[in-house]
């Protein structure tokens, strides 16, 4: 049985949701809604897996934050940006890396909800279940998907770009200033890695969203041709 099979058998029950007892409609939403989740999910870390699924999607690219994107800026009009455009994508080559750890928490994380939370899924909007999700998982997610970065970035060779870069952009502009007066590579692994984590997790979010949307406007070519009646659409 293919997973489009195996979402729609999941589903099944909810075929008399409209007729059914409110006590069989809750019991039919709590599998449906994790079902359609994790397949949101599944899609969603896929796409940005693959090569490019950050680095080539301006819509979730990760770019450089705060100091670095400033000296960035500053420093490529006079064709200076190279050590820093290095760290921007390798840290979108990192997040790329950290999917597949992120797919895993993303599927444990959605096993936690409840016959009752999806059935105010079930009311609510286009997003609602992501909406949900990501009330209730992002700040677990956060701190579990720091140690996946931090090893998807050490591999991709971020760390090192970003040592290289934050001494070459401040021996060849001045731009000392912009990192506080300090040493800033050990600061800037720090942030390099709490910003990665935050707009890797913003991208996956992203999509899922874009997932619910098109399961609840299409259900049955998403193979879940009961998620429409289910969830109102």
């Amino acid at each position: 049985m293919n997973r489009r099979d195996m979402i729609a058998a999941s589903l099944a029950g909810a075929a008399c949701f409209a007729f059914a007892p409110a006590a069989f409609a809750q019991s039919a939403a709590g599998p449906a809604v994790r079902e359609m989740l994790t397949s949101a999910a599944r899609l969603s870390t896929a796409r940005l897996g693959a090569r490019d699924g950050f680095f080539g999607d301006s819509l979730v690219r990760i770019p450089l934050p705060g100091t670095l994107r400033s000296a960035q800026q500053r420093l490529r009009p006079a064709g200076l940006s190279g050590p820093l455009d290095d760290v921007e994508l390798r840290m979108n080559r990192a997040a790329e890396g950290a999917m597949p750890a992120a797919r895993d928490l993303f599927v444990n994380a959605i096993r936690t909800v409840t016959i009752e939370d999806a059935a105010g899924i079930v009311r609510g909007g286009d997003t609602a279940a992501t909406q949900f999700l990501r009330g209730r998982t992002s700040a677990q997610l956060t701190g579990l998907m720091r140690p996946p970065m931090q090893t998807a970035l050490s591999e991709s060779g971020a760390y090192s770009a970003v040592d290289a870069a934050s001494n070459l952009v401040t021996a060849r502009s001045g731009l000392g200033g912009l990192f506080g007066g300090r040493a800033p590579a050990a600061n800037l692994r720090d942030q390099i890695t709490d910003f990665a984590v935050e707009k890797a997790l913003d991208g996956v979010f992203h999509y899922i969203g874009v997932e619910e949307r098109a399961i609840r406007r299409d259900p049955l070519r998403r193979g879940a041709s009961m998620i429409g009646r289910l969830m109102g659409g």
